[in-house]
């Protein structure tokens, strides 16, 4: 028995979204029915607007609703510190700590050649542009600790170290709380190489 077609559209609508296979796309789809009709259109509303109405910001790739965004054009913020990430989700990740005050560059990605993403594919060129500004003196690097992310942060040190800006990247290693004993190898070699002084 197939589903009538517009619960059969919904599933298929749903399944392209990251991590949604047929059963939960379909557990989501008769949901998404029995909710009264108000939350289904003010839903509909939602992922209307948020595709209409947000886009990139034209200086760092943050997600935002007015160019420049929020940070960028905050001139309260460090200017001297622009820390580097992959999406736009890692910086409302990092601002809810509250206590880094500088600026941001968003990448969209990673370098993966099996993915077949090179540098020409991220937003690198704007990174190069905004650093040519003698008010940035640091670059922190914050890609996530995967061999694409360390790959990018490699090639976009050696891509800045020549123009005398200091680069840092994001200590990795043992998390608070955890044991030695359960740690994987490369998350204690991290955290060997990353040890600070006490």
């Amino acid at each position: 028995m197939q589903y009538p077609e517009p619960i059969a559209k919904l599933i298929e609508s749903y399944m392209k979204l990251p991590g949604i296979g047929s059963k939960t796309a379909t557990r989501l789809a008769f949901f998404t029915i029995d909710m009264p009709a108000d939350d289904v259109t003010d839903f509909a509303k939602a992922l209307i607007a948020a595709k209409r109405d947000l886009h990139y910001c034209s200086i760092c790739g943050n997600i935002t609703e007015d160019d420049p965004c929020d940070i960028c054009q905050d001139r309260q913020r460090d200017q001297s510190t622009i820390l580097v990430v992959e999406y736009p989700k890692d910086i409302m990740t990092l601002e809810r700590m509250h206590e880094y005050q500088g600026l941001y560059h968003v990448l969209q990605g990673v370098l993966s050649p099996i993915d077949g993403k090179g540098p020409e594919d991220l937003n690198i060129a704007s990174l190069l542009k905004r650093l040519q500004n003698e008010a940035v003196k640091e670059v922190i690097i914050a890609t996530n600790a995967t061999p694409e992310g360390e790959a990018t942060a490699t090639y976009l040190s050696r891509l800045i170290k020549p123009a005398g800006i200091k680069v840092t990247r994001l200590a990795h290693g043992l998390s608070v709380g955890s044991d030695i004993e359960y740690a994987d190898e490369m998350t204690l070699l991290k955290a060997v190489e990353g040890r600070q002084e006490i």
